[in-house]
């Protein structure tokens, strides 16, 4: 059983005396050297005597289990990285991974990163639409996936000229592959013990993780090497894991947190990592803790909410005893579910707050430190924040005022650019700071207390939807006319996507229309982006330049002043 001693100092201590260079020398980082985060993931701690350690303890939803250690993973991870040189894929291509949470994602992601190539995780729910968009935008080389979902990457072959090779993990020989289209069985493959890792420099380009946009197309976030410093750092003293802890992240590494925390900050600590690929139901999930012995657990607050929603009393059918700390990301995580936890597992959930774009846990609650239900904690040392003037966008010295979350660009993890967007990405810097894009306040503890996004991008379950990726798919139905996309308040998700929609003449507004045109984002984007409710109006609030104004549809959702509607071109 792991000790409670945290390993961070008390904050105030911690805060002042933090550098990063800690991160670096116990890393053995120094300016210049070659830093790969697959081989500092995985050759790196074998190096550490840890070869026979487990790394991995993977359960499938029909309860079938695998376990890989550290020498495992560093074999398999090189016969990835082999397979992909073999094929001429070249250093600084961008190699797709869109698949479920089974191993050959995990090891995946480090084998592409051994080899030089730019990893591309996608969430696996997405649909054809959404996959080509991202793919035709990095301009992807290779895609590694698995039959179930070979369908939708054959839907778009013939749109992507850029894409050579298509990698089923899973192919059982049963029909002939197509053009293009490859078998690799990683734990069937002839290992690779030896591999010649390809030397990336701190600014060498890593990982470019797609994130949704309030116009536009979603952005691709490019991420270097040099972020291990910032992502095994925050690993270590935030989530507080310890050599001897079992750790369960919940997150799929499609998004930015399953990448971070479910694969380079666990294993850059040496850390015996399990995973879940099956559906979420409270029972297993307890099962599973229970199973696994696991101790430090990061979740989201849906989850939580969900949990909360089943009840206290299943909890008490399992024993949860091996749990010693457990923190949550995504989303705000309410007061009432930190309370919750404390009664139900007698332990708090320590809210964390970042982004794709920030790479790391830039403000949390930590060990040891005095937790306020509901806020989302301080900023992590090494991490210069504040909020801002929403107009100014200089810093607020005054306590418990409202304005934009704002960082002091510089530490290791922070996004380089966006992919072929760099005006974009320019555009997130003012003044000296980078702006979040979320609403805060600070109380006179230094405590950060979230009150929304500053655009229309929703948060749903922790992940951001953009509604013009929505709008977009929806205008593609021949019944709708136009479309406005909104988040609306859900107790579980937080928000939920709403759709409010004019039609075409000749079609009616009826139940049967409103499920078909669901099923339409759905099969197009994926599960996140179908609307959970659809309005049919006569007509959207717009400008009088045409502009649909979303935030009065928003407003009226969520019980809000309208605010100024002037430019509106006609009366609501």
């Amino acid at each position: 059983m792991p000790t409670n001693q945290p390993h961070m100092r008390p904050y105030e201590e911690e805060y002042a005396n933090f550098t990063w260079e800690t991160s670096r020398k116990e890393l053995g980082y120094k300016d210049g050297d070659v830093i790969n985060i697959g081989e500092y993931c995985t050759d790196r701690i074998c190096r550490q005597g840890k070869g026979d350690k487990l790394a991995l303890i993977w359960e499938g939803h029909s309860g079938e289990e695998k376990r890989y250690t550290f020498n495992d993973m560093r074999q398999l991870t090189n016969t990835i990285a082999d397979f992909l040189q073999k094929l001429g894929i070249q250093p600084g291509e961008r190699v797709c991974l869109f698949m479920d949470k089974v191993p050959e994602l995990y090891f995946g992601f480090l084998g592409v990163l051994k080899m030089g190539a730019i990893v591309q995780p996608l969430f696996s729910a997405f649909g054809s639409e959404s996959l080509l968009t991202r793919l035709d935008n990095a301009k992807t080389r290779a895609i590694f996936t698995q039959k179930k979902h070979l369908p939708k990457v054959r839907n778009i072959t013939k749109d992507l000229p850029e894409l050579k090779h298509i990698i089923v993990v899973d192919d059982d020989g049963l029909k002939p592959l197509r053009e293009l289209e490859v078998a690799f069985h990683m734990d069937k493959a002839e290992r690779i013990d030896k591999f010649d890792i390809y030397p990336s420099l701190a600014e060498t380009p890593s990982v470019l993780h797609y994130t949704s946009g309030t116009t536009g197309q979603p952005k691709g976030a490019q991420h270097v090497h040099y972020s291990i410093i910032s992502q095994y750092i925050t690993a270590k003293y935030v989530l507080d894991l310890k050599d001897d802890d079992i750790y369960w992240c919940t997150a799929d590494p499609g998004w930015v947190t399953g990448t971070s925390y479910g694969i380079i900050g666990a294993w850059s600590n040496g850390v015996t990592q399990c995973v879940l690929d099956a559906g979420f139901k409270a029972e297993t999930w307890y099962k599973f803790i229970e199973k696994h012995k696991i101790s430090m657990w990061y979740s989201a607050p849906t989850a939580i909410r969900a949990l909360m929603k089943e009840g206290n009393e299943v909890v008490k059918k399992f024993d949860l005893s091996s749990l010693r700390h457990l923190a949550s990301v995504g989303e705000p995580l309410n007061a009432e579910a930190v309370i919750w936890s404390k009664e139900v597992f007698g332990l708090y959930f320590h809210d964390t707050f970042w982004q794709t774009e920030t790479g790391c846990i830039v403000i949390s609650n930590y060990p040891g430190m005095k937790i306020k239900p509901g806020s989302m904690g301080k900023p992590f040392p090494g991490i210069e924040a504040t909020v801002v003037d929403l107009k100014t966008h200089e810093p607020i010295e005054k306590k418990g005022i409202v304005g934009m979350i704002a960082l002091k660009p510089g530490w290791p993890s922070m996004v380089r650019t966006y992919w072929n967007n760099e005006s974009t990405y320019k555009s997130k810097f003012s003044k000296g700071w980078y702006h979040c894009g979320d609403r805060a306040s600070i109380d006179e503890d230094g405590y950060y207390w979230f009150v929304g996004r500053d655009d229309d991008v929703i948060n749903t379950g922790g992940h951001l939807v953009g509604p013009f990726e929505i709008e977009s798919a929806l205008l593609e139905h021949p019944a709708v006319a136009e479309s406005a996309v909104v988040g609306k308040p859900d107790p579980v998700n937080m928000e939920v996507v709403k759709a409010f929609i004019t039609l075409k003449p000749g079609f009616n507004s009826d139940k049967m229309l409103e499920l078909e045109i669901m099923n339409f984002v759905r099969k197009k984007l994926s599960a996140l982006a179908m609307p959970q409710e659809i309005e049919f109006v006569d007509s959207l609030p717009k400008t009088r330049s045409g502009k649909i104004m979303r935030r009065v549809l928003r407003a009226k959702e969520w019980g809000e002043e309208i605010g100024d509607i002037s430019t509106l071109e006609n009366d609501m």
